[in-house]
């Protein structure tokens, strides 16, 4: 007999927001420089991605995820993890239960550090038998 997903602190919805701030946080601005007259193909695409500071969409997501209470956060966490593959709806428990032991102020930080975050939490709120397609960017 199979288990009944757990509950969650956060609902779909934050979830669903979040992943969608997450995606355009992935999405930035190619650098540029006015006085580099080189090409990609000569300067082995060298050229990243801009990752400034004061990146507007960054800070709507740490704003976001301060503002969710402890056990929202964790569970956030958790989520992104079961995502990763870092263990399975029916260790849930367990792993939620690191979550809270790592638990601190810097979850936003840590959250916009992971690489592939939204795909991690689409792929957590799956497992869990939840689903973002119905949430257009819209309707958030």
């Amino acid at each position: 007999m199979a288990s009944a997903p757990p509950n969650l602190s956060i609902s779909p919805e934050k979830v669903c927001f979040l992943i969608v701030k997450a995606r355009a946080f992935d999405v930035k601005d190619v650098a540029t420089d006015a006085g580099d007259s080189s090409n990609a193909s000569d300067d082995r695409m060298v050229a990243v991605l801009e990752n400034s500071p004061d990146n507007p969409v960054a800070e709507e997501i740490a704003r976001f995820v301060a503002a969710l209470n402890e056990d929202e956060q964790i569970d956030l966490v958790t989520l992104a993890w079961l995502g990763r593959g870092d263990g399975s709806v029916a260790e849930w428990d367990d792993l939620r239960a690191e979550a809270s032991r790592a638990h601190d102020r810097r979850t936003a930080q840590y959250l916009l550090g992971i690489p592939l975050l939204a795909d991690y939490l689409e792929e957590g709120l799956s497992q869990l038998g939840g689903s973002c397609e119905e949430y257009e960017m819209g309707r958030l």
